[in-house]
């Protein structure tokens, strides 16, 4: 049974920093497109960071700078450090794994920004 777990969030002042990560079982995550997204309050959901397989990272605007993706292949998980978080970062975060045709969410983790 494939599991994905998104933990680290939680409320932050602006300008604070958090780390997410994304545990996975049964599956391999190093073998998979790791996208993060997010939903905020009564909107979307929303693509963060997409991290391919083999390949950069891209991430949307309003992250460049401030948010980095990067792989623990050891821990079999994939984490976002987040910088400068802003009261617009205020969301659920989830992570999805893509792979051979299929497709894994995890069930969020939220992150509160506030001061």
């Amino acid at each position: 049974q494939v599991q994905l777990v998104e933990s680290g969030g939680g409320l932050v002042q602006p300008g604070g920093s958090l780390r997410l990560s994304c545990a996975g079982s049964g599956i391999i995550l190093w073998l998979n497109s790791i996208t993060w997204y997010r939903q905020p309050p009564g909107k979307e959901r929303e693509l963060v960071a997409a991290s391919p397989a083999i390949g950069t990272t891209n991430y949307t605007d309003s992250v460049k700078g401030r948010f980095t993706v990067s792989r623990d292949n050891d821990k079999n998980a994939v984490h976002l450090q987040m910088n400068n978080l802003k009261p617009e970062d205020t969301a659920v975060y989830y992570c999805n794994a893509y792979g051979y045709g299929t497709s894994y969410w995890g069930k969020g983790t939220l992150v509160i920004v506030s001061s």
